[in-house]
């Protein structure tokens, strides 16, 4: 099950409370406070995994809570401080008060350490409050209560390429034959429920991420369909794959499918629509699609859109298709995601480990 947006409670440990209590010792009269302080609480982090692909273990879990300080004992013994809670998120998790919608962070690097709840602080002894008017206090600190708050985390995929077009373009067969991802893919018309992700191996140097982000449909930017939901998922990628399908048994106008779901990019956000774009007519090899190709690409000619007929089926065009989207990724200049997550139009994303992935091994462009 793929999860990509959850509600988790976290609290900070609480403080352990300070000990009064006096030295007493044969042939040692008087001799003075000697309660120790109280154990500080622990805080509860977030950390970026890199091998953690979907916020599911959360999905089962819900509440967290650091261990409390303990109490403070007599002879100057403080109490042991409580241990930290780290929560392993995926990359490109967006953390967010939930009550006030405010931005705590964003895990884009591996190892990126987030505190979200932290743990209070011990209470002190009465040794502390010894002084030269008070040498005898009978004061102590009570261990203050940890942070607490509910925080909404958010994942958005870390891809330099994003694939998208309308339910059943062809766009998991596409994935499956560039990358080692193996998403469902079947003979009868049907949408991919989640985000895929898969390594493009363009040669013995250079290799590129890429997503297949579930079909679009009209309307998708006001929440119809699953558009709307994975959307989000395209708005860090570097790079468009907007896949048209030829096959002229769908009743459809390809260029008509491009512009549905350019008007949906448009009404998500203005700066995914500015993304770069490969323009990629798919099932070329279907009889009677010729007229529909020529249409298209006289399309993409005139708003000078790079465009690329393909069969993922047979092959065709899909390695000079993975040559253009490298050399365009290579040309772009990198840039640091912003405040609110996203990345600006031409800019780059951090690349993900294999580790996330689906699939063992990466395979060349065309080979099954």
């Amino acid at each position: 099950m793929f999860v990509d947006e959850i509600d988790v409670f976290a609290k900070g440990g609480d403080g352990g409370a300070g000990c009064v209590s006096f030295r007493r010792e044969k042939f040692v009269p008087r001799g003075g406070p000697d309660g120790g302080d109280g154990g500080d609480g622990g805080s509860v982090f977030l950390e970026a995994d890199p091998s953690i692909a979907t916020l599911l273990d959360f999905h089962y879990q819900r509440h967290y809570a650091a261990e409390r300080g303990q109490h403070g004992k007599g002879a100057n013994k403080h109490g042991r401080s409580g241990e930290d809670v780290v929560l392993r998120v995926p990359l490109g998790t967006m953390v967010f008060d939930r009550d006030t919608r405010e931005s705590l962070g964003d895990l884009t690097r591996p190892g990126h350490r987030l505190l979200i709840a932290r743990g209070a602080r011990g209470g002190r002894g009465n040794a502390r409050f010894a002084s030269a008017t008070n040498r005898a206090p009978r004061r102590a600190d009570l261990g203050r209560a940890g942070e607490e708050r509910w925080v909404h985390l958010e994942l958005k995929l870390l891809a330099d390429v994003g694939v998208i077009g309308l339910p059943n373009a062809g766009k998991s067969t596409l994935v499956s034959r560039v990358s080692a991802a193996r998403p469902k893919i079947a003979d009868y018309p049907f949408t991919t429920l989640e985000p895929t992700l898969g390594i493009v191996r363009v040669d013995d140097h250079q290799s590129f991420v890429i997503a297949d982000v579930p079909g679009l449909i009209a309307g998708a930017a006001e929440g119809k369909g699953l558009g709307h939901r994975f959307l989000r998922h395209v708005e860090r990628t570097r790079l468009l794959i907007h896949l048209v399908d030829l096959d002229p048994m769908n009743g459809r106008d390809p260029v008509e499918d491009w512009q549905t779901v350019a008007a949906e990019l448009r009404a998500y956000s203005a700066d995914l629509a500015m993304r770069p774009q490969i323009v990629v007519a798919s099932k070329a090899e279907l009889p009677g699609t010729e007229e529909r190709r020529r249409a298209l690409e006289f399309f993409c000619t005139a708003r000078q859109l790079p465009f690329h007929a393909i069969s993922a089926v047979t092959g065709l065009g899909l390695a000079g298709l993975v040559r253009d989207a490298a050399e365009r990724l290579a040309a772009s200049p990198p840039h640091e995601v912003d405040a609110d997550g996203a990345v600006p139009a031409a800019a780059s994303a951090p690349a993900v480990p294999a580790g996330r992935l689906r699939g063992a091994e990466n395979t060349r462009p065309g080979t099954s």
